[in-house]
């Protein structure tokens, strides 16, 4: 860090330390927050499961990100043995007193729910203060943008994608020579017991179509990365995987079986993903707006290289990160909400100031939202 870097980090810590002084008093919580520390209590989340239905937003401070990792590693090794070892879940139910068995996690998540909200332990005006240098970065001019902001998420989410990747190639990985052959691999279990009818064998997401798109190097074995590029496609920069994903939206919205994707398949399907993702993006002063169907057509259109009157897979590369969200989307989505309701100024960008001021917004993911009240209501866009 630059001279002149440690000169302004310095004159805005006096200057925030001058104004939390001399700011008015309110009766003060275990966070330093500025706000009563019964409404607002800090709560690791419990929400893994083997079968995910949402998108949870990535906690902002690592070191809470550290602790939810941990817990959700407890969670899924119970899961895990519950699932894939059904009898020894069975048998450890049936040797452990009535009501026992939950009680040792729960021992150890409270130990550190109390560590968050403990104000000598956990400060959370500390910890931004301590955070702030690490995300004004690109460049270090004294405030977050939202560009610093996505990329901190982005950091932080990379993390945790990569965590859960190595966990389950722990489990899959039978030789433990480090890769993942396709005979090694097993759909999850909730694939599995759904049957051949389910979601998942329907679109062949288990499938060695699948399995050799993410193999890059076409080996016959997927190492890290092409792992979890296979659990995770729309996040991948492989062509060939990104072209099978566009092959399977081919496969689950062709109704007529023709192969191919004809407008009314498009339009009844595709187009309300695309247009929710992004609403804005069409030409208003296009001929096709004065109809109903005016804006798909013209999207349509567009996307109809050869003009055909169908897409094909390839057609549908321009639009797949609109059907399947990258991790991106997602980590910019919680950027522009916590600059949304934490940027004082509509500057679109947050001082230190503003985010000491507004602590709560960042520990959103966290925050005990039974317990809030009207000032910090708790905002549940990312559950």
């Amino acid at each position: 860090m630059g001279k002149a870097s440690v000169i302004l980090y310095i004159t805005v810590g006096i200057l925030v330390l001058f104004l939390v002084s001399y700011s008015p008093k309110k009766k003060t919580d275990h966070h330093g927050g500025g706000h009563n520390n019964q409404h607002h209590r800090l709560k690791l989340r419990s929400s893994f499961n083997f079968k995910p239905t949402r998108h949870d937003p990535i906690p902002f401070d690592p070191l809470v990100a550290d602790m939810e990792r941990r817990r959700e590693d407890k969670e899924w090794e119970r899961q895990h043995i519950e699932h894939s070892h059904p009898d020894l879940a069975a048998a450890a139910t049936h040797e452990a007193a009535p009501g026992h068995e939950s009680q040792p996690e729960w021992e150890d998540f409270m130990d550190a729910e109390d560590y968050l909200n403990d104000q000598e332990k956990f400060n959370v005006t500390d910890r931004l203060i301590s955070l702030f240098p690490k995300l004004d970065v690109s460049p270090t001019d004294g405030f977050v943008t939202e560009s610093e902001l996505t990329e901190w998420n982005m950091q932080s989410s990379a993390k945790e994608v990569m965590h859960r990747t190595q966990r389950d190639m722990d489990v899959h990985d039978r030789n433990k020579d480090g890769f993942i052959a396709f005979s090694e691999y097993e759909p999850p279990s909730w694939v599995r017991n759904a049957g051949n009818d389910s979601f998942g064998y329907n679109m062949g997401w288990w499938k060695e179509e699948h399995f050799n798109a993410s193999d890059v190097n076409g080996d016959g074995l997927l190492n890290l990365t092409e792992f979890n590029d296979f659990l995770h496609p729309a996040d991948t920069n492989n062509p060939k995987l990104l072209l099978w994903l566009c092959k399977e939206e081919v496969r689950e919205r062709d109704s007529d079986k023709d192969g191919k994707i004809g407008f009314e398949e498009f339009y009844h399907g595709l187009f309300d993903t695309v247009r929710n993702y992004e609403e804005d993006n069409h030409n208003v002063t296009h001929p096709y707006h004065d109809m109903p169907e005016g804006p798909a057509k013209q999207l349509f259109s567009q996307l109809d290289k050869d003009g055909d009157g169908y897409l094909s897979d390839v057609e549908l590369l321009p639009i797949i990160s609109k059907i399947h969200p990258t991790e991106h989307y997602y980590a910019k989505q919680q950027a522009d909400y916590i600059i949304s309701q934490a940027d004082s100024d509509k500057d679109g960008r947050l001082t230190l100031a503003e985010m000491i001021e507004h602590p709560y917004v960042f520990y959103s993911a966290i925050f005990n939202e039974d317990d809030s009240d009207d000032d910090y209501n708790f905002h549940d866009e990312f559950r």
